[in-house]
């Protein structure tokens, strides 16, 4: 898994109460096709990724999210620096798993099982930043209640939620972790790798940081044995505390429930 280059200046995560890792060095990449080209040689290229979509994927759907959706081809072209060919590959993917996991069919009603755990949702306030917050309670969480396939489902419903509140001007959203009462038995690296593949191939660009919020010495061994999956991904990690997410993050009138206890 590769990140795009040029990352929007994250920062480097703040150890709280376990110095679990340092973050690891960014790797640049530069292309003739890094420069943001002019709106003509923009509309240019996004013709050129629907006609290739069109001609070599035909039996793709078409519409909104489609194979000729040009809002969502000019998105994946600035993820894919331009590359038309890049930006095929991975339209193809994401468009192929919208179809297949019914993406679009996803409702309130179809994850309300898993849902009810508390596990995770969409907090109903900004941050501090404008961005929309995914939360996790991973005390929650335990492998095996339900189907990998419905915390799946919960987690493209909730991100698909959560796109759907970005305001004029946002393009990304923030996810916060709450560790406290972690446990082994909440441990599931299988998720947390899903998780991150999902913003990678199919929502690129759109997970702008992540806080773990009091991690306890329990987690040390399974943020080891995750973060070389996530590979370039674990830099958009940041631990800290409850105490930095109320000061850094929102406001007395924002700040998520959870962490006014």
């Amino acid at each position: 898994m590769a990140l795009r280059a040029c990352p929007h200046g994250y920062r480097q995560p703040l150890i709280s109460a376990v110095d679990f890792t340092k973050s690891p060095s960014r790797s640049f990449r530069f292309s003739v096709r890094s420069s943001m080209p002019d709106s003509g040689q923009s509309r240019k290229l996004v013709l050129e990724v629907k006609e290739k979509l069109a001609k070599d994927h035909g039996s793709l759907p078409a519409g909104k999210y489609g194979r000729d959706d040009e809002e969502m081809i000019l998105w994946f072209l600035k993820d894919r620096k331009f590359s038309v060919d890049e930006a095929v590959g991975k339209l193809t993917k994401a468009i192929k798993w919208r179809q297949e996991f019914r993406v679009s069919d996803l409702t309130e009603e179809s994850v309300e099982s898993v849902a009810k755990t508390g596990k995770s949702y969409v907090h109903d306030s900004f941050d501090v930043h404008g961005r929309p917050v995914l939360l996790v309670v991973a005390s929650n969480h335990f492998p095996g209640v339900h189907a990998p396939e419905d915390d799946q489902k919960l987690c493209a419903f909730l991100i698909e939620k959560a796109l759907r509140m970005l305001p004029p001007g946002k393009d990304d959203i923030l996810g916060v972790i709450d560790l406290r009462n972690f446990s082994t038995a909440n441990a599931d690296v299988k998720f947390l790798t899903f998780l991150f593949d999902v913003f990678y191939y199919y929502y690129p660009r759109r997970l702008g940081e992540v806080l773990f919020v009091e991690a306890p010495f329990v987690f040390k061994p399974f943020w080891q044995l995750a973060k070389p999956l996530l590979k370039s991904y674990a830099s958009l990690a940041r631990f800290c505390s409850v105490e930095t997410v109320r000061k850094e993050y929102f406001t007395e009138e924002t700040v998520p429930g959870i962490f006014n206890d």
